[in-house]
């Protein structure tokens, strides 16, 4: 048996669980309530989260538990109570709790796992300190758990938009916030695209002055302005030619973006909208949780829009070139669902009017998850 309280399931607690289930053919993982302990998540949400996390582990059964360990263990028939072990603190901890086990003279052992090193500083608390704060915890959390923290914890619910150039995300998103509005639920468009211009035409930070420098050094002298800022049109010229142009200017703008997307989160409730056509390609998927509207139109819709733009014929082929189609864009986002257990896909043909009921039926699954957090 491995025990613990699970506020919330950690990469930490999976592993020693994983390296458990490779010594032990059967292992109740319990989740446990101290009576002197404020929890975040109640018990019911505590053991849901470790069960979606551990369903793949097939000699592993979570179940909640009241009372002493080890009197739930005896009654259980469990021989091994295994510890999961970071620091000498914890040692001296887990210690303590063995002498009282053995205590009670049920003739149950304790057997010490030691964490792994990249592992030692994964604790549920500080995965709630770091989403209190915006921060990143995809590294630290399955995804499922961190949008129960993201629900609990920050009142979001987060949802990505994507597609193609000129498939009408930014129009979606629009009219997304203003139905969820309509139906009463907050809703917040923050788009991706124009957190990367800011950071190429505006923010002075000296941070975002090095990124630009190393745009210079990467695209060449002719992107850079006297200002120090960078000629957009002149970088989309190079980028968009080149499929690996891109990737190389993704590669350098991700971290950026990153931080100041964390600032946009802040204070805003309910449904958040990240409106970006680059969310599969640049790996930004996770900031979702895999929960995504693709958008998609025909191909000759797609062209005329983009013409009201102003793009040439040649202009539009390059660009549609270099970023993945509706159906590559798809096939990922379905595989990352299903490798990472979690996430809702929805699709939507913008080519004529977008049906409202279609947006209603999406803002309802949000509100009701927002509701059970």
């Amino acid at each position: 048996m491995y025990a613990f309280s699970g506020d919330p399931i950690t990469f930490g607690h999976i592993d020693i669980i994983k390296r458990t289930a490779l010594c032990f053919d059967e292992v109740i993982v319990g989740i446990g309530s101290n009576p002197d302990k404020q929890y975040m998540f109640t018990l019911e949400e505590r053991t849901e989260m470790a069960k979606r996390s551990l369903r793949r582990i097939a000699n592993v059964r979570v179940q909640s538990f009241d009372g002493l360990l080890v009197d739930y263990a005896y009654e259980q028939g469990v021989s091994a109570i295994v510890k999961g072990v970071r620091d000498v603190t914890d040692f001296g901890y887990e210690n303590v709790l063995h002498q009282v086990g053995e205590s009670q003279k049920l003739g149950i052992d304790t057997f010490v796992l030691f964490a792994k090193p990249e592992l030692a500083h994964v604790s549920s608390g500080v995965v709630k300190a770091i989403q209190k704060e915006h921060g990143l915890i995809h590294e630290y959390v399955t995804l499922y758990v961190k949008q129960c923290l993201e629900l609990k914890t920050s009142h979001q619910f987060i949802l990505g938009v994507t597609g193609e150039i000129g498939v009408g995300k930014s129009y979606f998103s629009d009219l997304m916030v203003s139905t969820a509005r309509t139906m009463g639920m907050e809703c917040h468009n923050i788009d991706i695209d124009r957190i990367g211009h800011q950071i190429l035409e505006e923010l002075t930070e000296p941070r975002y002055q090095q990124v630009r420098d190393s745009l210079v050094d990467r695209f060449g002298k002719k992107i850079g302005l006297p200002t120090g800022m960078v000629n957009r049109k002149a970088l989309g010229q190079i980028v968009f030619a080149d499929r690996q142009d891109l990737q190389d200017l993704n590669r350098i703008m991700l971290n950026p973006i990153l931080v100041r997307l964390k600032r946009e989160l802040v204070g805003k409730r309910g449904i958040v909208i990240l409106n970006g056509a680059l969310l599969a390609e640049s790996g930004m998927l996770p900031l979702c949780n895999n929960n995504i509207i693709l958008i998609n139109c025909r191909k000759k819709v797609q062209e005329a829009r983009l013409k009201k733009r102003g793009l040439s014929s040649s202009q539009i082929a390059r660009r549609v070139r270099s970023q993945y189609s509706f159906e590559q864009k798809k096939r990922i986002i379905e595989g990352l669902i299903e490798s990472e257990m979690n996430g809702k896909l929805w699709t939507v043909d913008s080519t004529k009017q977008i049906p409202t009921r279609t947006i209603s039926d999406i803002v309802s699954h949000a509100s009701s998850l927002l509701g059970q957090g």
